[in-house]
């Protein structure tokens, strides 16, 4: 990366550590309102190697936390996507499983896809054969494309402001709630 680009996956990872509780209320309510906020802790970055292929992956976001009605900590894995991948519910499905084996822990895995162009992207990796259903994997998503600018672009929270770029949102000059101010 040239010194002019923009490294996103590290703004990206400095919005969550620093607004993690707000990012949750904006975008999963629910979880949000299960997980315990007073107890953070930002794990570093796990590295797994795909000796198979030859290939090093990196899951960035992995926040250590607990649920306010449950006992124990719970790990949350954030994988931003900024970038078309086939098969990306796959990978989702073994960085859990690897996340899973070595911390035995409950694991809330959420994607965060910020496109610039609208995709519908699958939510879910399976396993199964005509007599059994051996595996049904579920994630969080989050196609950011496909939120309605609009709808963020008021609210009070930080995370909402800074992805609303990601959101489509249009120049200040063509706000529907913009006036302009004549002089005379």
């Amino acid at each position: 990366m040239n010194k002019n680009q923009i490294d996103h996956d590290r703004l990206f990872k400095e919005l969550l550590e620093t607004f993690f509780a707000e990012f949750m209320q904006l975008f999963f309510p629910d979880a949000y309102q299960a997980i315990d906020f007073t107890h953070l802790k930002f794990l570093q970055q796990e590295v797994f190697t795909d000796v198979t292929a030859g290939e090093r992956h990196e899951v960035d976001i992995i926040v250590e936390t607990r649920l306010k009605e449950e006992p124990g900590l719970i790990l949350v894995h954030v994988e931003p996507q900024s970038y078309v991948q086939k098969n990306f519910n796959e990978r989702m499905f073994i960085y859990f499983s690897r996340l899973y084996e070595k911390h035995r822990r409950k694991i809330l895995p959420i994607a965060v896809f910020s496109y610039d162009q609208v995709r519908n992207e699958t939510d879910i990796f399976e396993q199964n054969f005509s007599f059994l259903d051996v595996l049904r994997f579920r994630f969080f998503k989050l196609e950011l494309k496909k939120l309605s600018w609009w709808e963020y672009v008021q609210r009070d929270n930080p995370v909402a402001a800074a992805l609303l770029s990601k959101m489509g949102f249009e120049q200040a000059g063509s706000l529907p709630y913009t006036k302009k101010k004549k002089y005379g």
